[in-house]
């Protein structure tokens, strides 16, 4: 089972958080994006672009931030905060 938990922050507080579990047999990357779009759901955000800086540090770490040039729409919050919590 895979685990993401998604948090939004503004002023270096979290204002909500939210954890999507996926248990279907994919790929990795697939799993991901699909945990994302259901904290995406979650939150009412469109889904974020992952830039070559996000790929990176998920790969180096499991975990990423995504900040407003991430989304196409406007957002209130700083950033959102995706983190692989159990492979």
């Amino acid at each position: 089972m895979l685990r993401v938990w998604g948090k939004e922050f503004k002023d270096n507080r979290m204002l909500r958080d939210f954890v999507a579990e996926n248990e279907v047999e994919d790929t990795y990357t697939n799993r991901v994006l699909s945990c994302l779009e259901e904290i995406c759901v979650e939150f009412d955000l469109s889904k974020p672009v992952w830039f070559e800086k996000n790929i990176r540090d998920f790969q180096r770490a499991s975990k990423t931030r995504f900040t407003a040039d991430n989304f196409i729409d406007s957002i209130d919050f700083d950033y959102l905060e995706l983190q692989v919590i159990e492979e």
